[in-house]
């Protein structure tokens, strides 16, 4: 399968997975506040590592995923137009975690109160 059709197959999975999640009348996905950052579908198309993040516990998130997977890959079956539905494999992205985190280290190491710089004609701006 070449690059590009791969890509645009991972950003249809991403994207109807995503619409798929809302749509659940499972309240115990709903209330988590579950968002699906990316999916990347293997070359023959019969996995799709989805990766998801969450600000409740990634791990009883993950199973709650993991068992609604069937439906899930039902609907994305009903969306999409593949020969071929993959199985869906839920993995937690900690990257928005890892970037909170960075901007956090990056704010304490910043100045807090940045010099003010004087008007020369003594005149405001």
């Amino acid at each position: 399968m070449s690059k590009y059709r791969k890509d645009r197959v991972n950003d249809a999975v991403t994207q109807e997975l995503s619409v798929a999640l809302r749509e659940l009348s499972d309240p115990r996905i709903a209330e988590r506040l579950v968002s699906i950052t990316h999916a990347e579908v293997s070359p023959d198309l019969k996995i799709a590592k989805v990766y998801f993040s969450t600000i409740e516990e990634p791990k009883e998130t993950g199973k709650l995923l993991d068992k609604a997977s069937g439906l899930l890959r039902h609907l994305l079956a009903e969306r999409l137009n593949l020969r071929i539905t993959p199985e869906l494999v839920f993995v937690y992205d900690d990257s928005l975690k890892h970037g909170a985190r960075i901007a956090e280290l990056l704010d304490s190491i910043r100045p807090k109160d940045p010099p003010q710089e004087s008007d020369q004609n003594g005149e405001n701006g």
